[in-house]
């Protein structure tokens, strides 16, 4: 069934309202509720569903400016469920606002169920992503202030105005009460109606590629490389092979980002599309950047159940099997892809919904640990769900344990003062600080030493209690695995958090540090850097640039 988009009523101090808009007198449904406020785009009102679109007349007739909707509906139509239907804005056609740097020409703004309720605003944005759909820009959240909507100051040459919606969903006949919108004082600036004038097409930005390809459209290497920032560092011809098997969304993105750019170094890259495309998406590329080639070696076949179950933690195993594939050089490499990709069909594990909540009232620190006790205990065979994870994992669930932080980054990152900055903090290990006391932090000839000296330390604060920072560059695995030896043996829950800063970035700190390290030394660094994996520790923070966590898992 076919339903058009309500009128949305203006504010009360909408300037743009018409004698023939209708205004919301009574702001009861918004009051004392959490909204977000987005951008109001000067486009066509259009509802996609699984089998077609409209605009906002249901007997929208055809229009040129209508195509590339047509298309994109085609596209994500068969995953919009049937009776659903998706709201947004057709961006294709210019109107009264030129827009020179979109990411897409229609921004997805509700999803309505077969009920005909309205997805709440974190499920819609979910969704959407899902699909290949963005979202117009959040420009304001919070509990509804009048006063904050107000405020709101904004570039009337080239936006049009807000909306004003509840976080939570809501039904249909709530619609006039839950949404309103403020729009700018005579938005229509033009002579002639956009539909009887030639069409002029929107402006794309860079960005625009990356959700062309979420949305299922062919890829165009070159357009990819230059909207993530390395241009000329992708390998077309091995993404051209790439088999998304029915992805969209970030999923698809992640996939092709990786199989682009396979042959990259993955520090480097994680740190460079974080700025793109945020820490998580970002972390997912790089990972199946770093993880890919061990699909190409042989395995023993009695672990390979195990190597599996742990490597879905880190990594989409379709999507891990789908970079290799396309990325193997030789017969022999392809046939140990397929052969573990037979393996991966009876993978699965833990169901991460399931176990967070069977852990839910715990401490966060213990509720961490048994998660992570309970996945290995999982790859192992020792148990076969989330109710004998429970009973596995009695011994943590007091959280009587002591809690190790270890730094993960190269010179210059920020590591040191992110950590410096965390609460309750019993003890702190930096070895900086041993080279320090012994005369120069620059000095590196007693690295041995320090490093003894620093175990030691770590060794007797453990067996204290509380939480200890290990405060080094702890580049590798090897370097890493020196202060799991003693966590593990005082039975410390391991935190890693790693910080990824780009490379240019990090020489431009390092030329303003107090104590810069030599530019050869952070050369030889970046070059040794090797993140750990989700798995690798019992809980990983991601911190960007910004020093904050933009990821945890």
């Amino acid at each position: 069934m076919r339903t058009h988009y309500p009128r949305t009523r203006h504010l009360p101090w909408s300037p743009g309202a018409t004698a023939d808009d209708l205004r919301i007198t009574d702001l009861s449904g918004l009051r004392g509720r959490e909204v977000v406020v987005t951008e109001k785009l000067d486009g066509e009102n259009t509802t996609l569903y699984a089998d077609g679109l409209h605009a906002r007349s249901l007997d929208s007739a055809h229009h040129p400016s209508r195509t590339w909707v047509k298309a994109l509906q085609a596209r994500v139509g068969h995953a919009i469920p049937v009776g659903w239907r998706v709201c947004g804005e057709n961006m294709f056609a210019r109107h009264s606002i030129a827009y020179d740097d979109l990411e897409s020409w229609f921004y997805g703004f509700s999803v309505w169920d077969t009920d005909g309720r309205c997805l709440g605003w974190d499920r819609t944005v979910a969704f959407l992503r899902g699909l290949g759909v963005p979202v117009p820009r959040v420009l304001w959240r919070g509990v509804f202030d009048e006063r904050a909507l107000r405020a709101l100051r904004l570039d009337l040459g080239r936006q049009e105005g807000y909306v004003v919606r509840v976080v939570d969903g809501f039904g249909a006949h709530e619609f006039g009460g839950r949404v309103a919108k403020w729009v700018r004082a005579g938005h229509v600036r033009t002579d002639t109606h956009w539909m009887h004038a030639a069409v002029v097409e929107n402006g794309l930005g860079p960005g625009a590629a990356l959700w062309a390809v979420r949305s299922g459209v062919a890829v165009d290497a070159a357009a990819l490389e230059e909207a993530v920032g390395l241009p000329g560092e992708g390998d077309p011809r091995a993404v051209a092979l790439f088999d998304a098997a029915g992805r969209s969304g970030d999923d698809r993105l992640v996939g092709v980002l990786a199989t682009l750019l396979h042959s990259g170094r993955r520090a480097r890259l994680a740190a460079r599309l974080a700025g793109v495309v945020g820490m998580p998406l970002a972390r997912r590329v790089a990972d199946l950047v770093g993880l890919h080639p061990a699909l190409h070696r042989p395995y023993p076949d009695e672990d390979r159940r195990a190597g599996l179950v742990r490597l879905s933690h880190a990594a989409d195993l379709g999507l891990l099997h789908a970079v290799a594939r396309v990325t193997a050089a030789t017969d022999e490499a392809r046939e140990q892809v397929e052969w573990s990709a037979l393996h991966a069909e009876d993978v699965a594990g833990l169901d991460e919904q399931a176990l967070r909540e069977a852990f839910a009232e715990l401490p966060a620190d213990a509720a961490v640990r048994c998660r992570a006790e309970a996945r290995e205990a999982y790859a192992r065979g020792r148990i076969g769900g989330v109710e004998e994870a429970v009973a596995a994992t009695w011994r943590w669930r007091s959280g009587a344990f002591p809690k190790l932080i270890q730094t993960v980054g190269p010179a210059g990152s920020g590591k040191s003062t992110f950590a410096r900055g965390l609460p309750g903090v019993n003890a702190y290990v930096s070895l900086d600080d041993l080279r320090e006391a012994r005369g120069s932090r620059a000095d590196q000839r007693a690295n041995e030493a320090v490093l003894r000296e620093g175990l030691d330390r770590l060794d007797k604060a453990l067996a204290g209690g509380g939480t200890v920072v290990w405060d080094a560059t702890s580049l590798n695995k090897q370097q890493r695995s020196l202060v799991h030896a003693i966590a593990h043996r005082r039975d410390a829950l391991i935190t890693h958090a790693v910080v990824l800063v780009d490379e240019d970035e990090l020489i431009r700190r390092n030329a303003h540090r107090e104590h810069p390290v030599p530019p050869e030394v952070l050369a030889a660094q970046l070059r040794r850097f090797g993140p750990p994996y989700p798995g690798d520790a019992h809980r990983t923070w991601y911190i960007g640039a910004g020093g904050t966590v933009e990821e945890e898992i």
